[in-house]
């Protein structure tokens, strides 16, 4: 499991690490927000599109292949920018980058989840999901020094090399895990799959997830600025939020694993607690900033891990791939959807109201998910 640790910490340190730091670069980059934008968009329209593509060639060939395979696109791209060191080149490493995570997230949750039981399955998920919140964590922290110290280039240096490390250690560690046996699947029955409750109710759970994370990483630093705090101590809210959903996943996936914790409730609870975060930075001064990223970092962390496990026991092992990809799609509009939102009632009204607006959403949504797992029931 330690290489799959490993590549869920290498993903999430190189998106958040380099995205934390784009703007460090030199030449006309610094004073083009379009462009700016552009760079940042490159990499999550590359995971929309490319992680369910990956996600099913995972259970055509295997997810080992596809997950060293993604390893080693992630270091070339990063690799080119470190040869041509030329800002106008940002964008086709960027590319590169999100075509190289798009490949190894949905192939390392496959191999997590097929390297171990239904029984170990919120353990395993808790544990991953811990690793790659590390790197979420140390990415902007981290990448600020190593640009500080070299600039972006060894930055990107530090993601090749990592890159390719991970990728050996994968070759070396990872077990074969054979692709099995499919029956025929048509687009209708691919539809019809994703389409039931055991897969959208979960998926949706970590879309409003993601979006209050996405939210909560992007906004509250506004929020704290906007209060008169200093970039370090805004930065310190941001650590805190990822670290808190760190603490959280693998205690919440030993809870189901023990039975204590029925995958349903802690969803639902989640939901709740990343809403109430949303509400606490309604709030003035720091206490509303530091609550908020205590309440979405909880929240997200008891989401993550039991939504995971609840979508690999729902799963053939054979479609294991396609699941994780379509439901990394989710995640991937939630990161997109929830900005937006708040970002387009901020425009109109204020950012609180923008808070309100995405933390009504996700309250309400346990109750929406209840009301068609009784619909199903009854049908």
């Amino acid at each position: 499991m330690w290489p799959l640790y490993a590549a869920g910490f290498t993903t999430a340190f190189g998106a958040h690490g380099i995205a934390a730091n784009l703007g460090s670069a030199t030449g006309d980059l610094r004073g083009s927000l379009l462009y700016l934008g552009l760079l940042l968009a490159l990499y999550d329209g590359a995971e929309v599109v490319l992680k369910p593509v990956f996600g099913s060639v995972a259970d055509r060939v295997g997810a080992r292949p596809v997950l060293i395979g993604g390893l080693i696109v992630f270091a070339a791209a990063s690799a080119v920018f470190v040869v041509v060191d030329d800002p106008s080149w940002l964008w086709l490493a960027r590319l590169g980058q999100g075509a190289g995570a798009s490949a190894l997230s949905p192939a390392a949750s496959a191999l997590v989840a097929r390297m171990h039981s239904k029984a170990k399955q919120g353990r395993a998920f808790g544990s991953y999901g811990f690793y790659k919140s590390i790197g979420y964590t140390l990415g902007p922290l981290l990448g600020g020094a190593i640009v500080w110290v070299g600039g972006l280039s060894l930055l990107f240096a530090v993601m090749t090399v990592l890159s390719v490390g991970v990728a050996v250690w994968a070759v070396c560690a990872v077990p074969a895990v054979p692709p099995l046996p499919r029956a025929r699947q048509t687009l209708v029955d691919l539809a019809r799959r994703l389409s039931e409750g055991s897969f959208l109710r979960p998926t949706a759970a970590l879309a409003a997830a993601t979006a209050a994370l996405s939210v909560g990483v992007g906004f509250l630093p506004v929020s704290g600025a906007a209060a008169g705090l200093g970039p370090v101590v805004t930065g310190a809210v941001v650590s805190l939020l990822a670290a808190s959903a760190a603490l959280v996943q693998p205690r919440a996936g030993r809870a189901l694993d023990d039975g204590r914790l029925p995958a349903r409730t802690g969803i639902a609870t989640g939901l709740v607690i990343a809403a109430a975060g949303l509400g606490c930075a309604m709030l003035p001064g720091l206490t509303g900033v530091l609550l908020a990223a205590i309440g979405i970092g909880i929240g997200t962390g008891l989401i993550t891990p039991l939504a995971f496990a609840t979508l690999a026991a729902a799963t053939p092992d054979e479609r294991m791939g396609q699941t994780m990809g379509a439901a990394e799609l989710g995640r991937e509009l939630g990161d997109a959807g929830g900005p937006l939102l708040v970002a387009g009632v901020a425009a109109a009204a204020t950012l609180t109201v923008g808070y309100a607006a995405l933390a009504v959403l996700i309250a309400v949504a346990p109750t929406a998910m209840a009301r068609r797992s009784r619909r199903a029931g009854v049908g």
